[in-house]
């Protein structure tokens, strides 16, 4: 299957695309640089995993993927506490940040079931 018809990486491109509308107008360019690099990763790590050819390369790269997510989610909670984003806005983020990260380990384990590929 390719990346672009996985609901994960679907979900993490929106998510990220949502991160980088909200902090458009951000002035803290380094939080913002940093945020928004977090969020790109996410779906660019699912989507390069995809192509390495082989489930065991592909899980390597979901694990990088699932460790961005986490990165994002602790950048979104201090985006909320320094006051970059509106609150309700983040924790809608947050809910879809936990709801991807959640899919990436279920793929993982999807996917380590099928290793000798």
């Amino acid at each position: 299957m390719r990346f672009r018809e996985l609901d994960v990486w679907k979900r993490s491109y929106l998510l990220s695309k949502q991160v980088y509308a909200l902090m458009a107008k951000c002035k803290d360019y380094g939080f913002k640089d940093q945020i928004c690099r977090s969020s790109v990763s996410v779906p660019s790590n699912i989507a390069e995993g995809s192509e390495r050819g082989s489930n065991k390369d592909f899980i390597r790269f979901l694990y990088f993927s699932k460790g961005s997510c986490a990165e994002l989610y602790t950048q979104l909670m201090m985006a909320k506490d320094f006051g970059y984003m509106p609150a309700e806005q983040v924790n809608k983020l947050l809910d879809e940040a936990e709801q991807v990260n959640k899919m990436i380990g279920g793929y993982i384990k999807y996917l380590s079931k099928n290793i000798s590929s």
